[in-house]
């Protein structure tokens, strides 16, 4: 790989499977995962600085005005971010800088023309993603209704994505976003 790296961003709705996804790219020692910033308390087992950089509402606020974020985003009651900084410290050494981030958060950057190759990850159809969200046992059934519906919204601005991969086989959508990685496409 050249001097200059080159930003993924992998998003799509609660349950498609991105998560999953993100971990088996990450087995690439060239790829680097961004850590977002978010405002949402930490869950069990979470460690700061690795899962999130958790901070508190003023914290958050204070580092957007700052311009300290490449984008940033109101997302199921909390903020969630993207540090400049790390980004640009990989791209600078020529790493994949992959981040997972939501719609909402991928639109703003490609609306601000982020270069990258902006990957979407759909489920094969809303009844296994709600058979995916109900088996997570995480949510309780009016968060969960806001999920799908989310994810619905969220569908229909996969056609602003440069591919959308459907997650029906997991192994079939991790080998495909390996090789949209490493085709060198950019959006």
């Amino acid at each position: 790989m050249g001097t200059k790296g080159k930003m993924v961003v992998i998003s799509g709705p609660s349950g498609a499977g991105k998560s999953t996804v993100c971990r088996r790219v990450l087995e690439d020692p060239e790829v680097e995962f961004s850590i977002s910033a978010t405002t949402r308390a930490r869950r069990d087992g979470e460690v700061d600085g690795r899962d999130y950089y958790f901070l508190s509402a003023d914290e958050f606020r204070q580092k957007v005005e700052a311009g300290a974020f490449i984008e940033h985003a109101h997302v199921h009651g909390n903020m969630y971010g993207t540090l400049r900084a790390p980004m640009d410290a990989a791209l600078k050494a020529g790493r994949i800088y992959l981040l997972e981030i939501d719609v909402q958060g991928a639109l703003q950057m490609k609306g601000i023309d982020i270069p990258g190759l902006y990957l979407f990850i759909a489920p094969p159809n809303f009844e296994e993603l709600r058979k995916r969200l109900i088996g997570r046992n995480t949510e309780t059934p009016e968060v969960l209704e806001r999920r799908l519906q989310k994810a619905e919204d969220e569908y229909r601005e996969r056609v602003r994505y440069d591919h959308v991969i459907v997650n029906d086989n997991l192994e079939d959508c991790i080998a495909e976003v390996r090789r949209l990685i490493g085709s060198g496409v950019e959006g």
